[in-house]
Formats: C-alpha cells, structure tokens, sequence
C-alpha cells in the first residue's frame, strides 16, 4: 500500500490512547489531532508519565487507539500488513540491541529485512542502502567493531543507521538522546534535523530535552494536564504552553531566553 498524500504523510485524528480493560477502560490522553508533512522533524515532549510513549506505541500500531484513527497518507494504519508497515515506519526505541555481539554493520544490514529474501541476502541495492545510513550518520568507521564496544553515544547513531537503512518515509525515536552527554544529545538531534531535512524524511521523537527541541524542530507535540498541543515552537511559546508543562514553584519557563530554570 503506498502513500497516496506526499504532503501530509502521519495524521492522528481525534486521538485517544490508554489500555482497554474489562471494567473500563484506562485513558491516558485524548483529542489528540496533528498532522506531520513530509521532510518535517517534530519533537513529543512532557513530563514523565504523561503518556508520551504511549503515544508513539499507538502511532506505529504497537498498540490499538481507544478512538480516533492514525493515517499513513491516506489510509488508515490498520490496513497495511506488517510487511507494508515496515516499508512505511521505521522505529528506533530506547532497548539496545537483542545481541550486542552483532558487528555494527550487520545490525544496520537487518533494517533491510523488509526487502530480503528469507535468506536475507543483500542485493546491490541493500548494501548501497547499508553504505548510505552509515555515510549520512558517520558510523563506516565503525563497520567492523562490535555493538558491545561502543559508547552509548556511538550505539544511538548506529541505530539510527538502521533505521534509515530500512529506507522508510518515517522515523519514529523513543527518546534517542538517553543516557547522552550534552554534545551527544545536541549531534544526535542535529543529525535528526539533517536528515529531516536534506532525506526528506518524516521525523517524530520523544524527548526530556525540551530546551533543544525547541531550538531545533520545525514543530513540536506538547502533552501537558490540559490536553495535548501541536504547533512551531514560537507558537508554542507564545501561547504560554510551557508556562505550566512543570509545577511553577520547581522550574520557571523564560520566553526571552527560552529556557527552563530551576528556582531557588
């Protein structure tokens, strides 16, 4: 199944996510409504246990909405077979890899296995593929090495890697700058942007790194108490939305410097 719309390439429409229960179900956020262009890089951000990665798990299909409906161009995810979803959706989550004696060339090579034989023997195009993720992320030098010798920093640009290996017009990160020092958490969100940007792929991560995404996006996904909002950044901040994203008395919001702050 292809994408029939190239401009508005993820849409959630009316969204309500949570768990279904028996008794009643447990809802975690509602009326939740954007749609993400192709080539855009959007960061989800709040608080912790705000339902963040519920969110993403419900927008790659991992889990069922409780209402409302999550597109893929024109149609709706629950049509596509796991197979079509795989040429679709690439998603990097925050678990390191099931073996991490894997070299990091042949853990960037399984983002091919959408178009393998079952043999999953490369063509040509594959290991262009392989080669491409690993140019457009600076990992070649690390073709060789083991995924247990990296840095957690080197590790998140592999997986990254992999993900564009896998050749899909979206990317969806469950917070990819964990664990990172603040240079790694700036490259890593650079790189993002980069490939928004010159691969022209649809970008959404999850992120606590608020103060960068706000610097660095083209549109952000903001879950706060009273609802979930989407928007650019300044329009964000204008509106006042980061004001109460955290309790007033602990962390003070400046427009000017667009920074958050911890009150004395």
């Amino acid at each position: 199944m292809k994408l029939k719309n190239e401009h508005s390439v993820l849409t959630a429409k009316d969204l309500s996510i949570g768990y279904p229960k028996k008794s009643e179900n447990t809802l975690v956020a509602s009326q939740i409504s954007f749609s993400l262009p192709q080539g855009s890089l959007t960061g989800l951000v709040g608080a912790n246990g705000i339902g963040k990665s519920t969110l993403l798990r419900t927008l790659t299909g991992m889990q069922s909405p409780l209402s409302g409906s999550v597109q893929l161009g024109e149609s709706d995810i629950t049509s596509f077979t796991p197979f079509q979803l795989a040429n679709q959706l690439s998603v990097v989550l925050t678990e390191p890899p099931a073996s991490k004696n894997l070299s990091v060339i042949e853990l960037i090579s399984l983002g091919r296995q959408p178009y393998t034989n079952w043999l999953g023997t490369l063509s040509t195009t594959d290991k262009k593929a392989v080669l491409d993720a690993m140019e457009a992320t600076e990992t070649r030098a690390l073709a060789h090495r083991k995924c247990f010798e990296l840095s957690d920093g080197q590790l998140q640009r592999v997986a990254i890697a992999r993900a564009l290996a896998q050749d899909t017009p979206i990317i969806i990160l469950d917070e990819p700058t964990t664990h990172l020092d603040l240079y790694h958490r700036a490259y890593v969100l650079k790189l993002l942007k980069k490939l928004a940007s010159e691969k022209k792929k649809t970008i959404l991560f999850s992120t606590h790194e608020i103060d960068l995404a706000i610097q660095l996006t083209d549109t952000l996904l903001v879950m706060a108490p009273g609802g979930t909002f989407f928007g650019e950044p300044c329009q964000l901040i204008e509106q006042g939305l980061f004001d109460g994203l955290f309790p007033k008395e602990t962390i003070h919001f400046d427009k000017k410097t667009v920074r958050f702050s911890i009150k004395k």
